[in-house]
């Protein structure tokens, strides 16, 4: 399938809320086809479907060498948190420490509408908790504290990629997570 265009921060996209998936047939199976193939191509942990301009409540991830997709998600999560880096193919280049909840259960469907869930703890929590976020058009920058949300901020006015449209016309530098980002 076709690796296709990440949107950047500013897209208004990525700070709506996605909607529900109601019908899994061949149009979604491509869709996750083609989320998958643009976030290995990244490469990166997880992309969602509004990363990639659709407004549906889908994700892919790839962590610890499992491939998966999740739709419709609906989270429970642990009361146990975590601290640690993250980052985004949205924001490319940039890694910020944000808090997450260690254990996630999710559920939702599969892209053939079968029942499914994940649980997972360490980076597949943050993953699915990242990915799930940019359904409901949050990005990570919002989860973090005050202080840190500044720097942020400044780093990404400041960024190679800033204002573009598309994919960045120039090299940025890499995720410090393995060269992936979420």
């Amino acid at each position: 399938m076709p690796v296709q265009p990440i949107r950047l921060f500013g897209d208004p996209i990525l700070t709506a809320k996605a909607e529900p998936v109601v019908d899994f047939d061949a149009e979604l199976r491509r869709l996750v086809a083609d989320l998958a193939d643009t976030m290995q191509a990244a490469p990166g942990h997880g992309l969602a479907a509004p990363q990639i301009g659709v407004g549906l409540r889908v994700f892919t991830y790839f962590v610890d060498g499992e491939l998966g997709h999740l739709v419709n998600p609906e989270l429970t999560l642990s009361a146990e948190d975590q601290f640690g880096p993250e980052g985004c193919l949205s924001i490319p280049g940039l890694t910020f420490d944000c808090r997450r909840a260690e254990h996630v259960i999710a559920k939702g469907f599969n892209m053939y509408g079968d029942p499914v869930v994940i649980e997972g703890s360490d980076l597949l929590s943050r993953c699915i908790q990242h990915e799930t976020d940019h359904l409901d058009g949050v990005l990570f920058v919002d989860r973090l504290d005050t202080e840190t949300r500044k720097a942020a901020m400044k780093a990404i006015r400041e960024a190679e990629w800033s204002g573009l449209s598309g994919p960045p016309k120039v090299k940025v530098s890499p995720h410090p997570m393995n060269g992936f980002g979420l």
